[in-house]
């Protein structure tokens, strides 16, 4: 006789916009480094014993489950159409949603035991889905609409009907007010927290975002120079790697470039930024390769799209430097999957992640907006061997010590069970 598993608890982790698989294609329109957390803090919630569904949006041609494990599933619920829609435009649709999803579970019979939103899209569905079924809601925002509109340069109507910032901050500013406890990434987000939206210390947990130690290695130098030699990387190559957004400063990151050839005149960027099908991608390369062509130096930068998954580690390591230059990041968790891996690294001053680390030890930082100061620290490891295996050994220490996955889904029930218990559905305390 086969025995039913017995979990210990149910969790519903909601992520609604983009391309959310149990194989993402990271670099897709809004498929980025969210959907990457949310399929590895569901992993390890389903290690230790917890039966776990990402309910995500149906549409396109996919399908309506992804079977990860006994105890983890990717769940899509039809709602706003059969194509596409941005992040911005999301809550256009989340109505339909809330009544979709809450049909669906209770023709089904399932109960959950919190619900853990990611994104502000996604906390406002989870804050009504919480209150329908008494249950705690701890949300992730991921990123602040009033950090990335005080960010973004250009004209303030153009980017409020991009960007849609007015109500995004409004339903924030509920979601916050509303839900039992927001999970930041960084304390630099939490500062924010209490200062634009009003929160307190007690609401407020921070918790870093994780890696795959398993995944993210450092390999000897024999293997890293067959990796540059296949991935043709054998002359000094600054690598970044991320979806194709105005936030990640790929123009900054071209327009330091003519810095850091003046210190190292070959080096060269390789550039994989966003996917190989889309238009809006494809018009956003075409900006960029004009940046390059007006800085002198389109023939440096390779165009690389979309890298797979499966040879994402290697294209770290076969950097001679990565970097991360966006105007603003909440994280940056491309930036520890390349420290992990034993690769220089020079992040942002626009973001969390700089304050936690040592620099000139574990890894080196700039302002991106600041082309010549950037460029020259991103020579630094290029130019000097001694402090590029610095950054190499103690980089890859501290990203693999403090940002392990497991760690980061203990931590993170940890702040689930403080909430156990908390409500009870009114009807059933009347019986």
């Amino acid at each position: 006789m086969i025995r039913k598993k017995q979990f210990i608890g149910s969790i519903l982790m909601l992520s609604l916009h983009g391309y959310v698989a149990a194989e993402p294609e990271l670099g897709k329109p809004d498929t980025g480094g969210q959907v990457v957390f949310v399929l590895e803090l569901a992993k390890r919630f389903s290690r230790l014993g917890y039966r776990v569904d990402i309910v995500t949006r149906r549409f396109e041609k996919q399908p309506q489950f992804d079977k990860i494990n006994e105890a983890l599933q990717i769940w899509r619920i039809p709602f706003g159409g059969n194509q596409f829609i941005r992040k911005e435009d999301m809550h256009d649709h989340l109505g339909e949603f809330l009544t979709n999803f809450l049909a669906a579970i209770r023709s089904r019979r399932i109960a959950y035991d919190v619900v853990n939103s990611h994104y502000w899209d996604a906390g406002w569905a989870g804050q009504k889905i919480a209150e329908e079924l008494y249950i705690p809601h701890i949300h992730t925002p991921h990123s602040l609409g009033s950090w990335k509109r005080q960010s973004m340069d250009g004209d303030p109507q153009k980017l409020e009907q991009t960007y849609r910032f007015e109500e995004r901050i409004r339903r924030e500013f509920l979601i916050y007010r509303s839900c039992d406890q927001v999970i930041t990434t960084t304390e630099e987000q939490s500062e924010l927290l209490k200062s634009e939206y009003d929160l307190t210390e007690k609401n407020i947990t921070v918790i870093p975002p994780g890696i795959d130690e398993n995944r993210f290695t450092p390999v000897p130098g024999l293997k890293r120079t067959e990796l540059r030699e296949r991935l043709g990387m054998t002359t000094p190559t600054i690598y970044a790697v991320g979806r194709m957004a105005a936030n990640k400063g790929y123009d900054l990151l071209i327009q330091a470039l003519p810095t850091t050839q003046r210190l190292v005149p070959h080096a060269r960027l390789l550039l994989a930024a966003g996917s190989d099908n889309s238009s809006r991608d494809q018009e956003q390369e075409a900006q960029l390769r004009t940046i390059a062509q007006d800085a002198g130096v389109l023939e440096a930068v390779k165009w690389a799209q979309y890298i797979p998954d499966e040879e994402m580690p290697d294209y770290y390591r076969a950097a001679g430097v990565f970097a991360l230059s966006s105007r603003y990041e909440p994280f940056g968790m491309t930036a520890i999957e390349a420290m992990a891996c034993g690769t220089p690294t020079v992040i942002t001053v626009h973001g969390g992640l700089h304050e936690l680390i040592d620099f000139g030890t574990q890894a080196l930082f700039a302002d991106p907006l600041n082309p010549e100061e950037y460029g020259a620290i991103l020579a630094f490891p290029l130019r000097y061997p001694n402090l590029a295996d610095e950054l190499s050994i103690e980089g890859s220490r501290f990203a693999r010590r403090t940002f392990g996955w497991t760690g980061i889904a203990k931590r993170t029930l940890a702040v689930f069970d403080q909430f156990k218990g908390k409500y009870t559905d009114p009807e059933l305390e009347t019986q």
